[in-house]
């Protein structure tokens, strides 16, 4: 069980407030609990705690996982949601206003960024579980200059403009006292190097774009909207980080027979009133393939069987959901001539009519209670 605190319980939010009111609450925190301006032994800590909660709260489709899932997302165990440099997210809220922050930590290693692949897969796939072969187009590290950006022979060199430190620093005087402005370098970008000589093949970025085929491993019991995370399959870190990772988010096609409920299985299965009246042994679909079934006489419409056991594997345990064969009585809209004088003699032996005296049990009843509602 994961010991993380909860992020509402963090930024100090309701689980039900609006995205303005957790801009604010990150603001309001980021700027108590920034390590260069905090007397708190854990600033630092609490600074990416706080910045790692609003990454996912600010987010509206990390935020459903996480309101779901908790800390422990979809996919395999160690799910992460991806997480970005917290003083990264900082610099964007306030931009560069002189609060006297240092901002190298900027030129350290940083993750790259995450990918999504959305795959169709067939309803027979999601339940039985198979491998998907994909094409991905990312960005990966350039083969001609190992990442660096400058031609081969060569290298990067110190920026003049900023003299290695990535950042430039200006003093402004007001009424109010001077303030140190401190912005990223425009030269260098804030890596504190020029490369003088770019690579020919990549024009100094470092980085091409490639086409990469990855087989994607798909367990049984997947449904619409499952995540399977490719840990490293992402776009590649940035001064010597680790690379992103690839979400392949799955789409299960719809089954001409079959309707899922969570891990079970609902069939629908028409017989004429002769077989309900009667009773019949008749044909039904099943994971594995038609078998027979045996209607029991007197079967009303709306009735519902369930067979244990025969639905769709548990994702990630052991155990299958069940089957439930839901029945539906067709009464016959045209008849010939011996049909109606054959129901005209049954009419005749069944009685009169009577007024129900308590309310029978209805198709919604019988459906909840079959799936437990």
């Amino acid at each position: 069980m994961s010991t993380k605190r909860d992020y509402y319980e963090i930024l100090g939010v309701d689980r039900s407030a609006t995205q303005e009111e957790i801009k604010r609450a990150y603001r309001r925190l980021a700027r108590k609990y920034h390590p260069d301006v905090s007397d708190e032994p854990d600033a630092e800590v609490r600074f990416k705690e706080i910045n790692e909660a609003y990454q996912v709260l600010s987010d509206p489709e990390k935020r459903a996982i996480y309101d779901r899932y908790g800390h422990t997302g979809p996919g395999a165990p160690g799910f992460d949601f991806g997480f970005r440099d917290p003083f990264e997210i900082f610099e964007e809220f306030f931009g560069d206003l002189g609060f006297g922050f240092r901002t190298t930590r900027r030129r350290g290693p940083r993750r790259g960024a995450d990918l999504r692949y959305d795959l169709k897969i067939s309803f027979e796939e999601a339940v039985f579980g198979c491998k998907k072969e994909i094409e991905v187009v990312r960005r990966d590290l350039c083969p001609h200059c190992k990442g660096s950006g400058a031609e081969p022979g060569t290298t990067p060199v110190r920026c003049r403009e900023c003299d290695g430190t990535g950042q430039v620093r200006r003093v402004q005087r007001s009424i109010f006292g001077s303030f140190v402005n401190v912005s990223t370098c425009p030269v260098c970008q804030g890596t504190g190097e020029v490369i003088p000589i770019p690579c020919t093949h990549c024009g100094g970025t470092g980085q091409t774009q490639v086409t990469r085929r990855i087989t994607v491993n798909v367990p049984p019991g997947v449904d619409t909207g499952t995540q399977i995370r490719l840990a490293g399959e992402g776009e590649p870190g940035v001064r010597g980080g680790p690379p992103g990772n690839l979400y392949v988010v799955l789409k299960v096609e719809p089954h001409p027979y079959f309707r899922r409920r969570g891990d079970d299985l609902i069939v629908e299965l028409k017989i004429n009133v002769a077989q309900a009246a009667l009773g019949a042994r008749v044909t039904i679909p099943t994971l594995e393939g038609e078998e027979q079934f045996d209607i029991p006489p007197g079967t009303q419409t709306g009735t519902i069987f369930r067979l244990r056991g025969r639905g769709v594997p548990h994702l990630r345990r052991n155990g299958r959901g069940d089957l439930l064969v839901l029945v539906r009585v067709e009464v016959p809209t045209k008849l010939t001539r011996k049909q109606r004088e054959l129901f005209e003699q049954l009419a005749a032996t069944l009685g009169g009519e009577e007024v129900a005296k308590t309310r029978e049990p209805t198709f919604v009843d019988r459906l909840r209670e079959a799936l437990g509602l």
